[in-house]
């Protein structure tokens, strides 16, 4: 008990010092980077420009002068609703540009799903209230960057729609949201995520976002000249949740502050989400509007000015943020962004210009360029996959994609835009490719589908290590329950004021075990062996494991019970699906509490699982490292894993513009890429894929994939998947 007294006292004081950063000044930083461009006068914005993903250039990006105005119109709304908050704004990438917290405004918000419904869940994230209003401010920023292109532009509204347990959220049996479990990208220990390296200096992205995607109204993005520049994020409501019930329109204050800094940065109004349609329904971009705002056109003060009269500060952000000044931005498709066109021959199939883009580093060097793996799969190092055939893969990939329809982006008749990513069978990371104008929420959420499906397939053979025992030797997350008397915390300005807190504030450390979820899965595969070293051969796409995932078997049929990978109903939430937030969690309260006390524990280290979270020996120790699942996993479809003959030796993900666009580029780029390589590697045999499992108790199949039914834009081919 003692130690967890301990453990208790730093959450408490991690609270306690978030409300103690920040900066006064509002200097320009990162004056060099607009030195060397055009000079550019404030966006006017732009309704109806259309773009397809070739508008950027050099000067398409967000100057210090333009953030500072969106953050002054922020505040002036908040002021005149009486809501102060935090705001805070990115670039496209993610590079946090500035952070002002307004007087007043609470320092921490609380996870909560149920605020609209009064039936609080249990576990998971659920209450967790020691959360720097900060990191969700820039949580919801990064996710309206994240997710939208020159061909469709959604909020964190949008978010809410798409990853709730019914699409629409509110109907009852019907199958969950298209991006379901989304929200647990882009996270903070991802390997592939970008950190803030200090200074003034901007950052080749993507960058890490400190809570993963946000679902909670009140973050956008934000365009110049029909090109997405960034996002705005506000939270003054000290809630972090989600609209649970999108029959009726809300007047969110969170929302319609947020929206007042989109002003003269708006979306255009032909790519909104409101115009965009999934599965035959119509998406929300907001639930209100211009006419909604109490603010002017201009504000009446300037951010400098309020900053001087003492209305609030630029807030420092451990690992996002210094607080040193207003930054500009960086421009999309420049090297400074860190995604730029790719001219490597790898990418040029049968002297075909594929428009690829690849991540680069700060010299300009792909990070990912094609390279052959270091694995032996099978037990024979010759099974690895080879550069030429991962380049192989990518090509076909991209090429797919090029001639592919886009399911979410207009105009119509768009090509489908997506990142590519593939992985051995250790999920090392074996090359990474992007079509142009792919929403940069791709890029991390590729891989992680690559290595899911790879982590979860099997080929039968014996292994010193298998997913089975790696699941087994992964520590508990540990559940923490929210501080009672927060209100207090806030308020605690000194150490000493903590101990007294103690008595009356516990936290309890509780957990779930990880061979709870195995034994489930086996005993719902009626697969004793599954993932076991030496046991049954199952191939599962990222639709399969996504069938197992839900909070009901099938999706949707509310009378039938969850899936073995799912939380159950009662305990299931958005912040407490199952495996995969059980998978992150001790690192994302670890990052959490390392963001708390302003760098007074060491950040979380690249690698998603393995932190053992509160430990009583040492505070989130990192004991385990596991590569294939290093970003955490994903659940919803757009990955295959790849075989030579009948062994696994890898797999590919897809993700960006529609599930089953991404399910069909997965597939068939295997098909087309063993085809290319006369039958090298190939899609799993049809005799072990997910869907020819019968499983106990007449249950209704698992599905491997998804394919649209006449998904080309230079043919009129249909069913393009069946009988490979």
């Amino acid at each position: 008990m003692r130690h967890l007294n301990a453990i208790v006292a730093l959450s408490l004081l991690s609270a306690t010092l978030t409300g103690c950063g920040g900066g006064g000044s509002i200097g320009e930083t990162g004056s060099t980077k607009d030195s060397s461009s055009p000079s550019t006068s404030l966006s006017t914005g732009v309704s109806s420009l259309d773009c397809d993903g070739s508008c950027l250039d050099q000067s398409t990006r967000l100057l210090s002068e333009e953030v500072r105005e969106i953050i002054s119109r922020v505040a002036e709304e908040a002021e005149r609703r009486g809501r102060p908050g935090t705001v805070a704004v990115v670039d496209r990438v993610g590079n946090v540009l500035a952070v002002y917290s307004m007087s007043d405004a609470r320092g921490l918000a609380t996870i909560s799903s149920s605020h609209s419904t009064g039936s609080p869940v249990l576990g998971g994230f659920e209450s967790v209230n020691i959360i720097p209003s900060s990191m969700v401010a820039i949580s919801k920023a990064i996710t309206g960057a994240y997710l939208s292109t020159e061909g469709n532009a959604f909020s964190t509204r949008t978010a809410s729609q798409i990853i709730q347990e019914n699409f629409n959220p509110g109907e009852t049996n019907q199958p969950s949201g298209p991006l379901f479990g989304v929200q647990f990208s882009q996270l903070p220990c991802s390997d592939l995520m970008q950190r803030y390296s200090g200074g003034s200096s901007l950052d080749q992205g993507p960058m890490r976002s400190p809570l993963g995607l946000s679902a909670d109204p009140g973050g956008f993005p934000l365009y110049k000249n029909g090109t997405p520049v960034g996002g705005v994020g506000f939270i003054g409501d000290g809630n972090y949740g989600l609209d649970r019930d999108i029959s009726g329109f809300d007047q969110d204050l969170d929302e319609v502050i947020a929206l007042a800094g989109t002003i003269g940065y708006e979306a255009p109004k032909n790519r909104r989400a409101d115009v965009i349609t999934a599965g035959g329904k119509t998406l929300r971009y907001a639930d209100v509007s211009e006419s909604d705002l109490l603010s002017g056109a201009t504000p009446a003060k300037s951010l400098q000015a309020r900053i001087e009269a003492g209305e609030g500060r630029l807030l420092a952000v451990t690992g996002y943020y210094d607080a040193q000044g207003v930054r500009s931005g960086t421009a999309f498709g420049q090297p400074d962004s860190g995604i730029i066109p790719s001219k490597a021959d790898f990418l040029q199939a049968e002297g075909e210009g594929l428009d690829a883009f690849i991540l680069v580093d700060s010299n300009g060097q792909n990070r990912f360029p094609p390279r052959s793996a270091s694995d032996s799969p099978g037990g024979d190092p010759e099974n690895a996959l080879q550069s030429a055939e991962v380049s192989t893969l990518l090509t076909q990939a991209l090429k797919l994609a090029n001639r592919s329809r886009a399911q979410i982006r207009r105009p119509f008749g768009s090509q489908a835009r997506v990142t590519v990513s593939i992985v051995d069978t250790q999920g090392q990371i074996l090359g990474i490719a992007r079509s142009r104008d792919g929403p940069v929420f791709g890029i991390d959420v590729s891989l992680q589908k690559a290595r899911t499906a790879t982590f979860f397939s099997s080929s039968g053979q014996v292994l010193a290590l298998s997913p089975a025992d790696i699941l087994r030797s992964l520590p508990k997350p540990q559940y923490l329950q929210p501080v009672a008397d927060i209100e207090r915390v806030e308020l605690a300005l000194a150490d000493s004021l903590v101990p007294s807190l103690l008595e009356s504030s516990p936290m309890v450390a509780l957990s779930v075990s990880f061979d709870d979820y195995l034994r489930e899965l086996q005993q719902f595969l009626g697969l004793p062996n599954a993932l076991e070293s030496g046991g049954e051969v199952a191939a599962f796409a990222d639709r399969s494991g996504g069938n197992l995932s839900r909070p009901y078997y099938p999706d949707g049929v509310e009378a039938n019970p969850n899936g073995p990978l799912s939380k159950p109903r009662g305990q299931w939430s958005v912040f407490s699906v199952g495996l995969q937030s059980d998978l992150i969690y001790n690192d994302l309260i670890h990052h959490v509490a390392h963001v708390a006390l302003d760098g007074g524990i060491a950040d979380v280290d690249l690698g998603c699982v393995g932190n053992t979270g509160f430990d009583p020996e040492a505070l989130f120790l990192e004991r385990i490292r596991v590569p294939q699942l290093a970003n955490g996993i994903q659940i919803f479809p757009g990955s295959v894993p790849i075989f030579r003959g009948d062994v696994l030796v890898g797999g590919i993900g897809v993700s960006g513009d529609g599930v089953d666009q991404d399910d069909m580029i997965a597939f068939l780029a295997v098909h087309k890429a063993g085809e290319a390589l006369d039958g090298r590697i190939q899609n799993a045999p049809i005799a072990i894929r997910a869907d020819t499992i019968d499983l106990p108790n007449n249950l209704p199949r698992l599905r491997y994939v998804s394919c649209p039914q006449a998904p080309f834009l230079d043919s009129n081919e249909d069913n393009v998947c069946d009988g490979l």
